[in-house]
């Protein structure tokens, strides 16, 4: 097995703040690798989405050792994650948001029919993602099965009543129609509408534009190739995105104040 250098493109202060964490929460001294080693270990998998052999190889460990220590940080941050309450603490503030949904394509398991997803045409789990005006990620929702629909997504995590609680207006596409609330969605031809007036058209052109900066957010979140497949139980995934949330934020908060 050769082994290679490699690159993470990541700041120290997120290394940093993940083998802290490690560093607290750890039982026991005797360890093939001391928490900063582990930390650049479960980055690498989550960023560049190294596989564990890979891992094993460039940190001369055994594969289920860097399995081990994947999951002890991936746990370790999700502990930390916001959930909806809280994100709407910071949301509350933004002139108005983006919601789109996505799906992060999984692996093949035994029962595929709730994770296939009709509108992508592959397996995978749907996430709802929130994003600010300008396209910054601000929250990520829990994983749910690929055939779940947006809009079934969005009113099972609540997202919806938040928003509209918290009277934030929000822009979705048309997988959110009949949403209600401070939803917004684009005008939609029906049977008694089967053609748009200018003024709709022109309304549904400016709502793209505003909308499109949510597909940033979206980006953001699969620049972590973790998310490019998920190669493990689908059930993990809600833990793998909350935990690249919080990494998100330490990482942005160099840049936001």
């Amino acid at each position: 097995m050769l082994s290679y250098p490699a690159a993470i493109p990541l700041s120290s202060r997120t290394l940093n703040h993940l083998a802290d964490q490690i560093r607290n929460q750890r039982r026991s001294r005797w360890r093939r690798l001391d928490p900063g080693r582990q930390a650049l270990l479960a980055l690498a998998h989550l960023r560049n989405g190294d596989t564990y052999t890979r891992l094993a190889a460039g940190f001369a460990v055994g594969v289920a050792t860097a399995w081990r220590y994947v999951q002890e940080a991936i746990a370790l941050l999700a502990t930390a994650a916001e959930d909806l309450n809280t994100a709407l603490d910071r949301i509350r503030a933004l002139a108005y948001t983006i919601l789109d949904g996505t799906l992060v394509p999984i692996d093949r398991v035994a029962d595929q029919r709730p994770y296939y997803s009709g509108k992508h045409r592959r397996h995978g789990v749907n996430v709802q993602v929130i994003a600010d005006p300008v396209g910054r990620l601000v929250w990520a929702s829990p994983a749910l099965p690929g055939v779940v629909h947006d809009l079934t997504a969005a009113r099972a995590h609540g997202i919806v009543d938040a928003l509209t609680a918290a009277s934030v207006k929000t822009f979705a596409d048309k997988g959110y129609q009949g949403a209600g609330g401070t939803v917004r969605t684009p005008f939609k031809r029906h049977r008694h509408r089967p053609k748009l007036s200018r003024r709709q058209k022109a309304v549904n052109k400016a709502h793209t534009k505003i909308r499109a900066c949510g597909e940033r957010a979206i980006a953001t979140l699969k620049t972590w190739k973790i998310l490019t497949k998920l190669r493990c139980c689908p059930r993990r995934a809600t833990t793998i995105v909350q935990a690249i949330l919080v990494l998100h934020r330490v990482e942005t908060s160099r840049y936001t104040r």
